[in-house]
């Protein structure tokens, strides 16, 4: 088993006044070299939006981007004629593809938007540009693992491009489970949403984060009540990024 791990305190900050983000891969006028990309998971951003405040409406094109509000509600607009919110206990993906505008915002005039903005490489470009968003509420496992993402339609949860599986673990306090990789080559990036866990032989807190690949499996056990979500994904980069 290889692992990597990555504090919060460690992670890239930027405070634009409206915009409060934190970002554990380069991004923006964070940039580290060390820290580029977990395989294909190329951008992990803790945001928090201020009232009535939001990103305008801008390009992307070739990313599957995932959005996870943690706290309030997000507008969503894009290119597509989608004019979507989201709210905790939802999942979001926008396959940018052949490219796609798109602008979010928060809708709330009394309270801060907390969101998580995830990017992740496709296998391959240009696919047509397509818009999901999912309650996965209904579906909680306490100290157990639920799926919110994977690459097939049928599954529970978003799909992507990808051969990704996300999943949320959230435990009790002394509870644990093992958790096996679905496909071979892909390794696992566990970011502590609350709470503490030990995952493999780590101890992390709140919004630690830890890569682990070389693996088939590996345990995880809270030291106290948590929310984890893992990020399985290839370790690989597609052909056309090399």
């Amino acid at each position: 088993m290889k692992t990597v791990y990555h504090k919060a305190d460690s992670r890239g900050h930027a405070d634009h006044g409206w915009l409060n983000s934190y970002h554990t891969f380069s991004f923006a006028n964070y940039q580290n070299r060390e820290r580029s990309n977990f395989g294909v998971l190329r951008v992990l951003n803790d945001d928090t939006v201020s009232q009535g405040m939001g990103f305008g409406t801008h390009p992307h094109k070739n990313m599957e981007i995932i959005s996870i509000p943690l706290e309030g509600n997000l507008e969503h607009k894009d290119s597509m004629g989608t004019t979507a919110v989201i709210k905790k206990g939802e999942i979001q993906v926008m396959s940018a593809g052949t490219g796609v505008m798109h602008s979010e915002y928060n809708q709330n005039k009394d309270e801060a938007v907390k969101f998580l903005q995830i990017w992740v490489f496709p296998r391959e470009e240009n696919v047509e540009p397509r818009y999901d968003q999912k309650s996965i509420k209904d579906g909680e496992k306490i100290n157990g693992f639920q799926q919110i993402l994977s690459p097939n339609k049928n599954d529970d949860g978003v799909w992507i491009h990808q051969d990704a599986w996300f999943n949320l673990a959230n435990f009790k306090q002394g509870n644990g489970k093992n958790y096996t990789i679905n496909k071979k080559g892909n390794g696992v990036y566990a970011f502590v949403l609350k709470g503490s866990a030990k995952v493999g032989d780590r101890i992390l807190n709140e919004r630690d984060g830890l890569g682990i690949w070389d693996t088939q499996s590996f345990n995880i056990e809270a030291t106290e009540d948590t929310e984890i979500l893992l990020m399985e994904v290839p370790m690989e980069l597609p052909s056309y990024l090399k």
